[in-house]
C-alpha cells in the first residue's frame, strides 16, 4: 500500500502489483476482509457492504508522487468537485 483516502462516497487506494497478480482477487480480498471487519467492530449503524464493482486506473512509476499526493488531499480536492463530476470529466478526456 503505497497510499490510502476515504470520502463518504468512495475510497482512493494506491499500491503496487505484480503483473501476474489478479486485480479483481485482490478487490476481493479487500473489499470482504474490511467488511467483515467493520460489521464485526459495529462501526456501522447497519450492515455495511460495498458497492458492486470498482474503478481501477494504471499509473506511470514517474506519476508516483503525484498520484499519492492527489489521494492524500481528497477531503480539499473534493471541496471543488464531486467523485461523480469528477469520474465524468476524466472520461471525456479519453
Amino acid at each position: 500500500m503505497i497510499s490510502i483516502n476515504s470520502m463518504p462516497d468512495h475510497l482512493h487506494m494506491l499500491f503496487g502489483m505484480r503483473p501476474e497478480q489478479s486485480l479483481s482477487n485482490l478487490m476481493q480480498i479487500v473489499k470482504g476482509d474490511s467488511s467483515e471487519w467493520i460489521n464485526d467492530e459495529r462501526l456501522s449503524s447497519s450492515l455495511f457492504r460495498w458497492q458492486e464493482g470498482y474503478g481501477a486506473f494504471s499509473y506511470q512509476k514517474s506519476s508516483l508522487s503525484k498520484i499519492a499526493t492527489y489521494i492524500e488531499n481528497q477531503q480539499l480536492h473534493h471541496k471543488k468537485t464531486t467523485f461523480l463530476g469528477e469520474y465524468r470529466q476524466f472520461f471525456k478526456k479519453i
